[in-house]
């Protein structure tokens, strides 16, 4: 049986969660975790997702995701293949990390996207890890950023959760009032212990049923995706990738045709090249073509080999300093 196609447009908002092959401790250790969410705020920024909610727990994830750019399935693939890599590098192991294919639930925007929000910060209390009093004392999951609002990536938006809980404010005041709506939850609400919070990680979408039924009269899930997939998408992620091509000529002074003038090892292409990889998922052939080189494969090796070394790159800098498109 083929496999169902993910629908994917532009604003997309999802409840992603996938375990480790075998229900696996893959999370188990500091490090991996850390490592993990490095990952995360690396995809977010690469793809330009937003993140409302996560939680790691031993064996498995979860994430609230919006995806301006309608992208889940390469960020998603990009996410999980380069942990894999990362941890199995690290372990001098090989092999699947994940159990199959993650599962993703479309979200309405709104109350169902905070009640996500709410579910996945009360999974350590669910799961016995926590008790709800210690919650904000759990270091794995975006309600930890709640309360340390300096230490927050700017991918992390913790509005929705708030909002949703009371039109709360993002203020010390607004987080006890969420502390104290979450112990109301975790009581006896739908993303506590009763069987409503169930529905929360099941089915194909959460919201109201005229969320559901819009999906399904404007989406067709298997016409469109695959539409989306094989006929637009190219074309809109190329236009992507040149307008933040563009931006960083434009950061440094430079015009396109100069691209092609030259080698491609000169500190300002690198660093372009570098601020590309960064933050979008530009091809290595697509890279190699807007910079006229004939080699992919040199394209990747120059941009990992910057990426490793210990000299500051002033132009790659400068690109940093001055933000993303």
């Amino acid at each position: 049986m083929p496999r169902k196609l993910r629908l994917e447009f532009p604003g997309a908002i999802y409840h992603v969660i996938n375990r480790g092959n075998y229900r696996g401790e893959i999370f188990a250790t500091p490090g991996a975790r850390a490592a993990f969410v490095d990952c995360v705020w690396e995809v977010c920024r690469k793809s330009g997702w937003r993140l409302h909610a996560y939680v790691l727990m031993r064996n498995h994830f979860h994430l609230a995701l919006e995806t301006p750019q309608g992208n889940l399935v390469a960020g998603m693939q990009w996410l999980q293949a380069t942990f894999a890599n990362r941890f199995n590098n690290f372990r001098r192991e090989r092999g699947h990390l994940f159990q199959g294919r993650y599962k993703a639930l479309l979200v309405e925007p709104g109350a169902a996207l905070g009640q996500v929000c709410h579910y996945i910060h009360l999974n350590p209390v669910r799961a016995g890890v926590v008790p709800v009093g210690r919650l904000k004392e759990f270091r794995d999951s975006s309600y930890w950023y709640l309360w340390h609002p300096a230490e927050r990536p700017r991918c992390l938006d913790l509005h929705a959760c708030l909002a949703q809980a009371g039109k709360l404010a993002d203020t010390l005041a607004g987080r006890r009032q969420y502390e104290k709506f979450l112990a109301l939850q975790a009581a006896e609400g739908p993303a506590g212990r009763n069987e409503a919070f169930v529905s929360l990680s099941k089915g194909w979408a959460l919201g109201s049923d005229g969320f559901k039924e819009r999906l399904l009269r404007e989406f067709d899930p298997e016409a469109n995706s695959r539409a989306w997939d094989t006929h637009g998408k190219k074309e809109i992620q190329e236009r992507q990738w040149r307008a933040a091509l563009n931006h960083g000529l434009g950061l440094l002074d430079r015009l396109a045709r100069s691209l092609k003038q030259g080698p491609l090892a000169q500190p300002w292409k690198v660093a372009l090249l570098v601020h590309l990889k960064e933050r979008t998922q530009a091809s290595n052939p697509w890279l190699a073509g807007q910079f006229g080189s004939t080699s992919p494969g040199y394209v990747s090796k120059l941009a990992a080999t910057a990426l490793r070394q210990p000299q500051p790159n002033a132009f790659l800098e400068k690109l940093r300093s001055k933000g993303s498109t």
